[in-house]
């Protein structure tokens, strides 16, 4: 799986909903009829800004994510973009 890039932009699904949990969240897609489980509550909060982030960047600095940890949500991401829960917005 190639690395999301940080720069482009990204949206939570259409067909996704979240359910947030005290553990971090539980995401359902009712097209694949996918569940993936955040168990990060920092994740949630990151899944939660992509659609009025300018960048996956930008979401991750408004979701309190440290330079150091960045790698780490990005890798995060990209799991779920791999499972169409989040999907590369359109320019």
């Amino acid at each position: 799986m190639a690395a999301l890039d940080l720069d482009s932009a990204w949206n939570l699904h259409p067909q996704v909903s979240v359910r947030p949990e005290p553990f971090g969240a539980l995401l359902y897609h009712f097209g694949t009829r996918k569940l993936s489980f955040l168990k990060d509550r920092t994740l949630l909060e990151l899944v939660q800004n992509l659609n009025d982030a300018s960048s996956v960047r930008d979401a991750c600095t408004a979701a309190g994510v440290a330079d150091a940890d960045l790698a780490r949500y990005q890798n995060a991401l990209g799991t779920l973009a791999a499972s169409n829960m989040v999907v590369e917005r359109p320019l």
